[in-house]
């Protein structure tokens, strides 16, 4: 039994209308596959909004690919194509959102459209396990928008959805602390605009959690807003006892180089306003009297308890899994990766981002004929993802979807 072949019935459907689902957008344009993109967002590129005042580490020339490039300059509406950091507003307003309304594109996007879940029709997970039975069965998605629920099905799916919509939590072993759900109103979970908020943080004491280049990233833009308004407080825990921030001897990307210098010096005590405390983990959060009281316990089980206004969490953020758990997918246990690219990653034992390539179509499939997961999410818990990663897998994916048919 032959796998479904793509038709405007049984389209190609793409998950998630960022960076990586656009550009398999255009691809799929590209070879006549029938497709349809679904972004649970109303508009596009809706994570990239939220962090829209932060600049990239990579240049205009590593962060647009050469198919929307090639596609915008038809139109006009060439990207620069220096060294210069993109935000993350620029990088929306200059490329994504041009691509999105490109006639190619457009017709076949559905905003406010949130996939819930996808299975096999008439399979339940166990069945058919990896035969060419179940792979003649179509997918069977369900959505939800703002008129309701309702099912599409589609021959092929790529899962593009990032890992914005699953942040990791703050409690020790990766629990939420104690505490910690009740006030998630009080969490920030990405990383703050301190001038279009800054009402919001000037003045007040800021619990910072989070080692990583999105928490020295905070950490910089807190302490300036402290400089400029001393009552501003931030105390930032981290969970290492001895945190690295020194940048890579010859780094490549001038801006990943300023930022680890820039924590360092921060780490050090080059912010009167900013205490650091190392070895943590935030063991509770309570709240009274309008502030929250985080526990934070450290070396020796000893325990201290601050007193805050806002907590800013940066720990990581790994893909929604729960999308496929209805389907066959081999995930790793360490990375929640799909397994072949996962074991692929570890066995090329990590390196900097720039040195990363895509390991071929082969890695990227699971025992789900004709499912993919693409982009950042397909890295799991690996934090070397480039843009240029999730360009290869988009060509090496729509090429096999295309040589079937």
């Amino acid at each position: 039994m032959a796998p479904p072949t793509l038709t405007p019935d049984l389209p190609l459907a793409i998950l998630g209308a960022g960076p990586i689902g656009l550009e398999a957008a255009l691809a799929a344009a590209q070879a006549s596959l029938p497709f349809v993109v679904l972004e649970a967002g109303d508009e596009v590129a809706s994570h990239v909004a939220d962090w829209g005042h932060v600049h990239l580490f990579t240049p205009w020339s590593m962060s647009v690919s050469p198919r929307m490039r090639q596609r915008l300059a038809t139109r006009g509406l060439a990207p620069p194509n220096d060294d210069e950091c993109p935000t993350g507003d620029a990088l929306r307003q200059r490329v994504l959102l041009p691509v999105a309304t490109d006639p190619s594109i457009a017709p076949h996007l559905r905003l406010g459209t949130r996939v819930v879940s996808i299975g096999r029709q008439g399979l339940l997970k166990h069945q058919e396990i990896a035969t060419a039975a179940r792979a003649a069965r179509p997918f069977r998605l369900l959505l939800e928008t703002a008129e309701g629920e309702e099912i599409l099905l589609a021959g092929a799916v790529l899962d593009c959805t990032g890992s914005w919509s699953s942040p990791h939590r703050l409690g020790d072993g990766g629990l939420p602390a104690p505490g910690e759900r009740r006030l998630e109103d009080q969490i920030c979970r990405r990383i703050p605009d301190l001038v279009r908020d800054a009402t919001d943080w000037v003045g007040r004491r800021i619990l910072l959690v989070g080692g990583g280049h999105s928490a020295q990233t905070a950490a910089r833009d807190l302490a300036q807003l402290a400089t400029e308004h001393p009552a501003t407080q931030i105390l930032w825990a981290l969970r290492d006892e001895r945190p690295q921030f020194a940048p890579l001897v010859d780094d490549p990307l001038p801006a990943r180089r300023a930022l680890g210098e820039d924590a360092a010096r921060l780490f050090a005590g080059g912010c009167p306003s900013l205490a650091v405390r190392t070895g943590v983990v935030v063991e509770a959060l309570a709240a009274h009297d309008g502030a929250i009281h985080a526990t934070l316990r450290g070396p020796g089980e000893r325990t201290e308890t601050v007193t805050v206004d806002r907590i800013v969490s940066l720990v990581g953020a790994t893909g929604d899994a729960s999308l496929y758990r209805q389907l066959q997918i081999h995930e790793c246990y360490a990375t929640s990766g799909p397994m072949k690219l996962a074991a692929a990653l570890l066995g090329a034992a990590g390196g900097d981002c720039l040195e990363q390539t895509s390991h071929g179509v082969e890695a990227l499939r699971s025992p789900e004929p004709n499912f993919f997961v693409l982009g950042i999410k397909s890295y799991g818990r690996n934090n070397t993802f480039l843009l240029r990663v999730g360009w290869e897998q988009v060509d090496e994916v729509i090429a096999e979807l295309a040589s079937v048919g």
